[in-house]
């Protein structure tokens, strides 16, 4: 095997990824990579003006990328997004569940209100998001969807139990969908980041993003590009041979405790 046909392995000249909550932190990260691979990308966020500075961004380096501004809990919206994808793009390659939501409540102070902002964003947008992009994967040649989970789906999370409980169903209906569509040809895997050094992390305060990141065998935070290598094996035809899974890029946190 020579030096380009690894290379190829990793292109995406000419797929089209949605990426959801792309446009700061590991999505970023994760559009960028994509884009400079030759994917065009669509880039998702709530508001309208960080869609487009995101896309901007990506385009100064020559990557193919465009916003569309979406809430991860509106149905509608997610229609929105699919069809926007497909009247612009032609179809639909890849899909990344990155956009998450972090409320961090202990059980006592857990009210219907917050369950359902977490598991809106969390679960239950992945799950439609999945489903409304089904019939455009089905008719796709290298279909992969990669749901961002976190190393919190195999530990316990006493001030995080919602997300944590969210993201371990994530990694169920990973398993789930690339038991039912592998045969049909959609690969479907997980990521599963340790505590990386992004806004979302960031805002449990400094001290617990050093006290979490501490744990690990590298003993600090990941940057977001250190997701990259993973995310595109996983979306890329030099993982054609593997579905179902989830890598975990923890930096050896889930072994250190």
């Amino acid at each position: 095997m020579q030096r380009a046909d690894i290379e190829s392995q990793f292109d995406l000249t000419g797929r089209v990824a949605i990426i959801t909550g792309s446009t700061r932190g590991i999505g970023f990260s994760l559009a960028s990579g994509f884009a400079a691979q030759g994917a065009r990308v669509v880039i998702t966020s709530r508001k309208p003006e960080d869609c487009e500075a995101a896309a901007a961004e990506i385009a100064t380096t020559g990557g193919g990328a465009r916003g569309v501004p979406t809430h991860m809990g509106d149905l509608d919206a997610l229609d929105a997004l699919v069809a926007s994808t497909v009247e612009t793009e032609g179809g639909i390659d890849i899909v990344v569940n990155n956009a998450a939501n972090a409320l961090a409540l202990p059980a006592p102070d857990i009210t219907p209100e917050a369950w359902a902002k977490s598991f809106d964003v969390n679960l239950r947008g992945p799950f439609f998001l999945f489903q409304k992009c089904l019939p455009h994967l089905l008719a796709s040649d290298h279909a992969a969807v990669l749901n961002v989970i976190s190393s919190g789906a195999y530990m316990n999370t006493p001030g995080q139990i919602m997300y944590g409980a969210a993201k371990n169903a994530l990694l169920h209906m990973t398993r789930a969908w690339a038991a039912a569509y592998s045969p049909q040809g959609i690969r479907v895997n997980a990521l599963a980041p340790g505590t990386t050094d992004t806004k979302m992390v960031r805002n449990l305060g400094d001290e617990a993003a050093e006290g979490m990141a501490s744990v690990s065998y590298l003993g600090r935070l990941a940057h977001p590009d250190e997701m990259l290598g993973a995310a595109l094996l996983l979306v890329s035809d030099a993982g054609s041979y593997i579905t179902g899974q989830s890598i975990i890029v923890d930096g050896g946190c889930i072994p250190a405790r």
